[in-house]
């Protein structure tokens, strides 16, 4: 079954490039890694960076997928951020987080988009 959900995991990410595109999206990064987390897609959107986390379900049976991204998932993408933005020497510019929501029912992925899904958490050290 975890096998299963990781690949239903990667089918959402994959999926989820085109449709953040034709959303007006230019991707940047897949997959950025950082001693503190992963961000599933760094993407540009007009003129602000915009960290997407992307959750599939198969269904609505535990929850939507958006309520995946509780507040440890959060502050887990906010450091993760943090590190990229101050890495890549962009603290200057606007940034976002966004959700991209998916249910995958007989193979067909459905799609929504939630902008400025939370705000940055900056109530931790490091």
């Amino acid at each position: 079954m975890w096998v299963e959900n990781l690949s239903l995991g990667k089918k959402g990410e994959e999926a989820a490039v085109p449709f953040l595109k034709e959303n007006g999206y230019k991707i940047l990064y897949r997959n950025y890694k950082s001693k503190l987390g992963e961000i599933d897609i760094i993407a540009q959107d007009k003129d602000t960076i915009c960290f997407v986390e992307v959750k599939t379900r198969r269904d609505n049976k535990f929850g939507l997928p958006s309520e995946a991204v509780d507040k440890f998932k959060q502050r887990q993408i906010t450091k993760t951020a943090l590190v990229f933005l101050k890495e890549k020497k962009l603290l200057d510019k606007k940034a976002r987080f966004d959700v991209v929501a998916a249910i995958c029912s007989k193979d067909e992925l459905k799609f929504s988009l939630i902008k400025n899904a939370f705000e940055l958490d900056i109530s931790f050290s490091y």
